[in-house]
């Protein structure tokens, strides 16, 4: 007959036996999907064919979101830190 593997004693896979995302990460990377498709959706008329990056404030949003959803809570930058922080050219 047939033979059945199991495998990560039947958990998730990704989850349990590999390098997989948990879902903690997933869901930030679906809100990333969810609010791109959303502004993709509101701005398709700013479009052409293209590949186009989610925005920086969508992101930081995202992230503000997911921190404040855990208890962390942040400084804001001080204007010094955010012009040296947007400053740069080219990375590492």
């Amino acid at each position: 007959g047939r033979q059945v593997h199991l495998l990560a004693e039947g958990r998730l896979v990704n989850l349990s036996a590999a390098e997989g995302h948990p879902a903690s990460v997933m869901d930030m990377s679906f809100a990333n999907q969810a609010l791109g498709a959303e502004y993709m959706l509101i701005s398709a008329k700013n479009f052409q064919p293209h590949v186009y990056t989610i925005p920086a404030t969508i992101d930081k949003e995202i992230a503000r979101l997911k921190l404040h959803a855990m208890g962390v809570r942040i400084d804001a930058l001080t204007p010094e830190q955010d012009k040296y922080l947007n400053s740069w050219e080219s990375g590492t």
